[in-house]
Formats: structure tokens, sequence, C-alpha cells
């Protein structure tokens, strides 16, 4: 187990994220729940992990997957209790597996008692927890679109007043320059931290330093300021291990997010290299190749850009995202060599690595009938093409290849009914290949995709080059292959992928002759690459 006293114990953890929804049903409810988790802690302990990152399971009204958070100190009904979350808390930390929460601190609930006090009287104190503009029903403050859709502002006829919402009308946002407010978020987070979590992952941080009368969401003037009070009030009174989710971090943002000496977070989840299969200036649903000589380029830049100076996350999948086996590994012929390619090209870099519930089977995307899926975005998707007269062929293959909920089908537990996930009827289909890919089958079968990340996650916690190591990139040019090295005190770690369906001639330099093979995806590595071969070589 990590030593968690240690102020960065996390730079050798591994965290994985679970969806609640789709992890395990005790219930019969088709829902995923907490004691399902709980249930399942002897897998995860012996995959190897060391946090779980839990997406939100705060009470809310489930207007967005619980991401509109109606009480902050108590648990959804829908996953179970308080009581369970703390024996999910206390047994996990008998296994070495801490928690970490899924926060949302840059708007609430329209349902949180805050905003029903705000909306009720504008001279209560929590009128000013909320963004608000006076203005009339036929005029908007301005002219800002919220993130799904539609003005980000809603008109309270009973006030005259305005609420900005950069999300869903049902999830104002707070108002980060109200004192009163951020008192009341650090109050709540070192309740939890009482709780015993470990960890906490920030909804949208980069977005709480909004100025609406400037059109200013994202990075606003005072972000900093407001995260290292955040972190001085709350995180720096443990050791904590928090990310922030920040679509609009570039390599110098990042650098104060992680900077070393903790004044802020430990990390932040950037997507520089989950958006290069998008078209410039397109959007989601374009079906692009993946610029890998750019990929390459773009993971090594934030290698060497943060060494040293920050921390990155590294991750592939996620509950947002399409599973990467099928997105940009080959999930027919060759799904277990791609599963564990990119296992190895991911868990070879210096940063915190986490793995979506799933990924460690090798799960892959599925195909549902429209009616069968739930995502809003989905749906939304599918009804614009309709309006807009796409051919339905071409719609679904936008979805069957980007949809949310291609990672959002239930964990598969066994080849019986409903994958093992729960004795109802799953709040979504279960993929049919469960009958093939599933977690039983993996822990017998010594070769699995399985039994590779466990191996992974040991070599992470062996060998202190994978933490501390500089990166150097190989063969940048290379249209097929990802070659990178790693090096710490004399010690070296090469890193070889062959993204592709084709054997590809390559041999490494002499210096690597007399290497040790720490981990490979064929039994033996003979003259070319196979395809989807992928091994670490180690000199010491």
């Amino acid at each position: 187990m990590l030593d968690k006293t240690k102020k960065d114990w996390w730079k050798s953890a591994v965290v994985y994220q679970i969806y609640p929804r789709s992890f395990q049903d005790t219930t019969g409810s088709g829902v995923g729940d907490l004691n399902g988790i709980i249930r399942r802690l002897d897998y995860l302990a012996e995959l190897g992990i060391d946090l779980i990152w839990l997406s939100p399971v705060f009470a809310s009204p489930q207007v967005d997957n619980g991401y509109d958070i109606s009480d902050y100190r108590d648990i959804d009904p829908l996953f179970g209790t308080l009581e369970d979350m703390r024996t999910l808390i206390r047994e996990g930390k008998k296994r070495g597996i801490g928690i970490m929460m899924d926060l949302v601190l840059n708007h609430s609930s329209d349902q949180h008692p805050w905003f029903l006090k705000a909306k009720a009287d504008k001279e209560s104190p929590y009128h000013d927890y909320y963004v608000w503009r006076d203005g009339t029903p036929d005029r908007y403050p301005n002219g800002m679109q919220s993130v799904f859709g539609g003005p980000a502002w809603e008109w309270v006829p009973e006030l005259g007043q305005y609420y900005f919402h950069q999300f869903a009308p049902q999830q104002p946002d707070l108002n980060w320059e109200n004192p009163a407010l951020r008192r009341e978020i650090y109050d709540m987070i070192l309740w939890w931290m009482e709780q015993g979590v470990e960890g906490f992952r920030l909804d949208v941080i980069d977005q709480i330093a909004k100025e609406p009368d400037r059109e200013i969401t994202g990075n606003g003037p005072r972000l900093h300021e407001f995260l290292r009070e955040l972190s001085r009030e709350t995180f720096q009174k443990g050791c904590l291990v928090t990310v922030g989710e920040a679509w609009g971090a570039n390599l110098e943002r990042a650098k104060l997010y992680s900077a070393p000496d903790g004044s802020e977070l430990s990390m932040v989840f950037q997507f520089e290299q989950m958006m290069l299969d998008q078209k410039p200036g397109g959007e989601k649903w374009d079906l692009c190749p993946l610029p890998f000589v750019k990929f390459k380029e773009s993971f090594a830049r934030w290698q060497e850009g943060l060494h040293g100076c920050g921390w990155n996350s590294l991750f592939l999948n996620n509950h947002d995202l399409p599973r990467v086996v099928s997105r940009w590994g080959n999930d027919g012929e060759y799904r277990v060599q791609s599963a564990k390619l990119l296992g190895t090209m991911l868990h070879g870099m210096q940063g915190t690595p986490y793995i979506y519930q799933g990924e460690e089977l090798g799960m892959t995307n599925v195909r549902l009938p429209i009616d069968q899926y739930r995502d809003v975005e989905i749906l939304n998707f599918y009804k614009r093409c309709q309006e807009e007269g796409r051919p339905e062929e071409e719609t679904m293959r936008s979805i069957y290849a980007k949809g949310r909920d291609n990672a959002r089908t239930p964990m598969q537990w066994t080849a019986g009914e409903n994958a093992g996930f729960t004795e109802g009827t799953p709040w979504i289909p279960v993929n049919p290949n469960h009958t093939t890919i599933n977690a039983e089958a993996a822990l017998a079968d010594p070769d699995s995709v399985f039994h590779y990340y466990q191996k992974l996650l040991k070599l992470r916690k062996e060998l202190p080059v994978f933490a501390h190591g500089d990166f150097t990139l190989l063969e940048p040019d290379h249209p097929k292959l990802f070659v990178y090295r790693r090096a710490y005190e004399g010690k070296q770690l090469l890193v070889v992928c062959n993204f592709s369906d084709e054997e590809t001639v390559w041999e490494p330099k002499a210096e690597w002759k007399n290497a040790r093979t720490l981990i490979a995806n064929y039994p033996s590595h003979a003259g070319a690459l196979r395809p989807w071969e992928a091994m670490m070589l180690y000199l010491e």
C-alpha cells in the first residue's frame, strides 16, 4: 500500500473512475449503487488501484447526471445513503483504496436550499450566492449562450431579474465573488475530509471566476486567486489529491494549476489529445482519422513541459468519451493486443493514470437502436440530423463512434444475464459482447487485458523511473510507431508501440540489446513489430 501520509503520494498512485449508475446494482433497480461498489472492492484491490474517482453521488434531481447538486452533504437515494458512503470509505481504506469525490463548485441545482432562498427574496443573504442581473422579460442582459444551447440567462418574473447559468437552466452559477459563499464551500469540503475522503475531482473548475458582464466564463481574472484560497483553506490541511477539469487549460496555465508547492491543485484534466480527431472548427461528431504524428507531439509537449514544474493526469477514457479501444485501437481481430498497447503507451508516461471502469477488460463501444440510447447529447444530435435530412446510416455511424453512452453501458462482470450487473432491468442495455468480454473470464485468463493492467500498475510502484524520469520522444515522424524513452538516475525505460494492423520493421539501437523486457503484449519479440505490438524495455 502507498504511504498516504506523504505529501506527494499520488505521484505513484493509479486512479480508477467509477460511473456508479453502471458499475454494480444490488437492489434490482437496474441502477448501480454504493453497496455495489463495496461488493467489488476486492476486485479493485486485486487490480492494484489506489483511489476511486466516484462520479457524482450527491443528492440531485439528476437533470444532468448528478452534476446538479441539491445537497453537498448528502447522498442521492438512487445510490444509497450517507451511511453507505461512510462504509465505502471505511472498507476502501482497509484495502488501501481511497475515495475521490466529484465536486461541482461552479453551479448548484436550482433545488438547492441556497437557490430556493435566493429566488424567494432579493434581501436574503443567499441571493448573492448566485449571479443576478436586473432586466426585462423581453431583453436579456447580454447575448451569452449556455453550453447546452439557448440563452445563458433565465428570467425570474417575481424578482424582475435574470440569473446566469452556463449549463442547464436548472444549474444556476454560483457567485464566487461572494466571500460568504466561498466559506460555505470550504466548510463543506472540510466536512468531507473529516469523513475520510482522500481526494476531489473538481468539475469545470476553470469556470468559477466568471465575469458575465464582460462575457468571460473560463479562465477569469481571479481564477488562480480563488484556487489558491480554496487550497489554503481546505486541501492543504490534509494530504489530498485534487484534479481540476479544465477544458481551457494550456501548458502555461497547467503549470499554475499543478505547481509543485501545492498552492492550487495536484493536477488538471486537459483535453488536447482527446480532441485531435476532430476537424478544425468542426464538431465532436465529425469522423476523422487520428493525426498520429500530432498525437505523439502533443503528448511529448505536455510530458516535457510539466516535467519538474507541474504534473500530468493521464487518461484515454472517461464517462464523457467513447471507448478508446474502439476509437484508436482495433476492437475486432486485435482487440486484446490494442487494448494492452494503449495501456502500455499511457502508463509508461509521467503523471497519474486514470483507468475508466471496464478499460482494464478492453470493453468496446456498443451499437444500439436509437431508442435505447439515454444520453441527451446523443438524442439531440440525432434529432438535429433528422431535421437536416442527414442520412440515417451516416448519423448512426457518428453515434456509434463518438457517443458518450458507449462508455456508460453496464460493467461486464460475467457472461450471464445482464452481465452480472443487475437482477432487474438495466437502465441502459448491456453490450451484447459481455458473453466473451467480462471480468470473470479475464480473471481466469492469465493473458487477459486485466492481468496486463495489473502488471503495469505494479511496475509503476516498483520502479522510480515511472514517476520521476524525464521524457524523450523517439521516431517523432514515424506514421505508425509511438516510441519514447524515460530516464532517471542512470536507469532507462523504452516504450515501443506499433499503432497499426500491419507488421512494421523496427529494431532498438545497440544499447538496448541487453535490456530487460518488463512487459509485452506478445510472447516474444521477433524482428519486425507485429500488429499492435507493444513492449517496455528497462536498462539499468
